[in-house]
């Protein structure tokens, strides 16, 4: 790791020396590329300089740990413990800032909560996990555009499609996709039984047109219109959107916009996030057979989490983490959780790169 640290910093040094040349202006494209370059090692350089001054200063300290003087001896001996101590943290962060980088941690999510098995109690709880994920994204000041709403008859949705936006959404909220479990009483419930019911959550990075190539011929559109809320264009225009992805099947429908074109535009956002995952979830498969191993699969069909009301609880099943504050959970306080669920797949990376 460190022989490719040194020679990452001659790399660095050599950009440098490149930056500082007169002619480099001459070639805005050269010039753009290498500042980019170096910009981009700023951290890891940064962070491996760190490393190796604590550590010459800890050599240093060493030598005084013989000095006559007791009290120059106490004082380095606390300085020395104080800087060996650091030294194992600042090799793992080196360790992680070595890690390939995702290109989709920058990008804002499609999110998307469906009732699962459980009926009405599902989709209270569907509604129940959409709050959560707001409010977290109003601790995170990101912004909650909802693209897609289908009620249930007790304030939850049977599904809700949002677009959230801000400063590296994807990175946080990529391992919440998955089966959620919820154990409680139904408020509908008279004898007081314990309920087991599931949302699903999907969390897909937004696409953009150069990320996915969708070709007109491949899509089937069909325009009706509304039903439900939404005043009396429901029943007078042809307002509601249907594609289907004829290669893949796949079918988006949007009708919460009173305008066509508004519910075509979105409608074909959440189209392109679905085939744009579904294609890194196939890549991403291929890659964990031939590993014999899987990173942060984001698997749907695994149960990841189970919130318990009775017991106030929540267990999230991928890093045993279990927390008995349900309440402030469900609140949006589950920073604690995303943190362990980016270190898990840190970890995992790191034996995968060979860098544990």
């Amino acid at each position: 790791m460190f022989n490719k640290l040194a020679s990452m910093e001659r790399q660095y040094l050599d950009y440098e020396d490149q930056l500082a040349q007169p002619e480099i202006f001459e070639n805005q494209e050269r010039y753009i590329k290498i500042a980019k370059a170096h910009a981009d090692m700023n951290d890891i350089i940064g962070k491996y300089r760190k490393y190796n001054y604590q550590k010459t200063q800890a050599e240093e300290n060493k030598t005084l740990l013989l000095d006559p003087d007791m009290d120059i001896r106490a004082m380095a001996q606390e300085e020395y413990d104080c800087l060996i101590e650091e030294l194992p943290i600042l090799e793992q962060e080196l360790r992680v800032l070595l890690l390939p980088s995702d290109p989709l941690d920058e990008k804002n999510i499609v999110l998307e909560i469906r009732a699962g098995t459980g009926g009405e109690e599902a989709a209270i709880f569907a509604g129940d996990l959409f709050r959560m994920y707001c409010r977290y994204a109003e601790r995170m000041s990101w912004k909650v555009e909802l693209m897609s709403e289908s009620p249930s008859d007790n304030g939850g949705y049977k599904e809700v499609i949002a677009l959230i936006s801000g400063n590296r959404v994807y990175s946080r909220l990529k391992f919440e996709s998955g089966t959620h479990r919820v154990q409680r009483v139904p408020a509908t419930e008279s004898q007081g039984r314990i309920h087991t019911s599931a949302a699903t959550v999907a969390v897909m990075p937004e696409a953009e047109e150069l990320d996915v190539d969708i070709k007109q011929d491949d899509l089937r559109f069909d325009f009706y219109r509304a039903s439900g809320a939404g005043g009396q264009h429901v029943n007078k225009t042809e307002s509601a959107v249907r594609i289907t992805h004829l290669p893949t099947n796949t079918v988006v429908t949007c009708q919460d916009e009173k305008s066509q074109h508004k519910n075509k535009a979105q409608a074909m956002k959440v189209l392109a996030s679905r085939i744009m995952q579904a294609e890194r979830d196939r890549m991403h498969n291929e890659m964990a057979a031939d590993r014999k191993l899987q990173v942060g699969s984001g698997d749907r069909s695994e149960r990841i989490r189970t919130y318990n009301y009775p017991q106030g609880r929540m267990t999230d099943h991928r890093v045993n983490v279990t927390m008995y504050s349900l309440e402030r959970f469900m609140d949006g306080e589950i920073q604690a959780v995303v943190d362990a669920l980016i270190a898990n797949a840190q970890a995992e990376a790191l034996k995968v790169e060979g860098l544990e």
